[in-house]
């Protein structure tokens, strides 16, 4: 696949810190996936999007976008890239169906294009039920949605989502991963800041995990997992305490108690058959309220490459 992105060794030094915001940070972002940027908060993750959106320039380093150098020439950035913005204070007197049709006008679209475009989110997101109040006015989820028809009007190839599903309700958040995937199947390429792992492993094809302004990992999402020890998940919630099944489920591989009742089993791929096979023949159907078995998931490569570990 062609290259998106390419970052090389960035660095940020805000003014008057000696700490640096993003230290030597490469890595490169396809064309046409889906790439989830992972990490704590004060990780670093806000100030690189904020450099390859071009709303400040690398202390040092490159960063190329479709070839070109745009910490040189910034300015081309617009012409490719929607960012979602956080909090759109330019925007806040604005109706939500105001907010559209302007953007996309700015983004180069006709008086048509942009009417049709604005329609069409305005009605997919259900918008118009609080159309009648100005940005100010609405709720954090509700902003957060116009923030999102935000960053789709104008139709950009690369398109950047800071944390796009907080404040939103289920049914809504599942609505806005599969618009993200129905983008990418169109071509574009999405970019994802999200602390929701677990709801971001089923969407992002490559990731990056940032901690203390460096880069820890970055790989599709199976090569990380490939690094990871090869454990599988048993988790068990049993009808009794945990304590009566202690010496057992001790015998079958590393144990997490994290209730009385529910408790993971850490056992290798190879022993997994072994282990269930035990667990149901010891303990038996009829003393479990639940059994699952979970392979390495992305939530497991975050807090092994330092999603765990918070800066002060």
């Amino acid at each position: 696949m062609a290259i998106a992105y390419l970052i090389k060794e960035v660095t940020k030094v805000y003014k008057g810190s000696e700490k640096k915001a993003n230290d030597q940070i490469t890595l490169s972002i396809r064309q046409g996936e889906i790439f989830g940027l992972l990490g704590p908060n004060g990780a670093g993750k806000s100030t690189l999007i904020n450099q390859i959106a071009g709303l400040t320039h690398p202390t040092s380093g490159s960063i190329q976008l479709f070839g070109m150098d745009v910490v040189r020439q910034p300015q081309i950035i617009p012409q490719y890239v929607a960012l979602q913005p956080q909090q759109g204070w330019a925007l806040q007197d604005l109706y939500p169906e105001e907010a559209l049709l302007y953007t996309a006008q700015l983004r180069g679209c006709t008086k048509q294009a942009a009417q049709k475009q604005t329609r069409a989110l305005m009605e997919e997101f259900k918008l118009g039920q609080f159309g009648k109040k100005v940005l100010r006015n609405l709720s954090g989820g509700q902003r957060r949605l116009v923030y999102l028809a935000l960053a789709f009007v104008g139709d950009r190839p690369i398109q950047i989502f800071d944390e796009p599903t907080n404040d939103l309700d289920p049914v809504v958040r599942l609505q806005v991963w599969e618009k993200l995937l129905h983008l990418r199947q169109e071509g574009k390429t999405i970019i994802v800041v999200t602390h929701n792992v677990l709801e971001a492993e089923r969407v992002i094809q490559s990731v990056g995990i940032i901690n203390h302004g460096r880069l820890r990992a970055v790989g599709t999402v199976g090569e990380l997992k490939a690094q990871l020890d090869q454990n599988i998940k048993l988790e068990v919630v049993l009808r009794a305490d945990y304590a009566e099944y202690h010496n057992l489920l001790a015998t079958l591989g590393e144990v997490r108690a994290l209730t009385q009742q529910r408790v993971v089993v850490l056992c290798y791929s190879t022993t997994t058959r072994v282990t269930i096979d035990r667990v149901l023949t010891q303990i038996g159907l009829d003393k479990l309220d639940d059994f699952r078995i979970q392979p390495p998931s992305l939530e497991d490569v975050y807090l092994r490459f330092g999603g765990e570990t918070k800066r002060g």
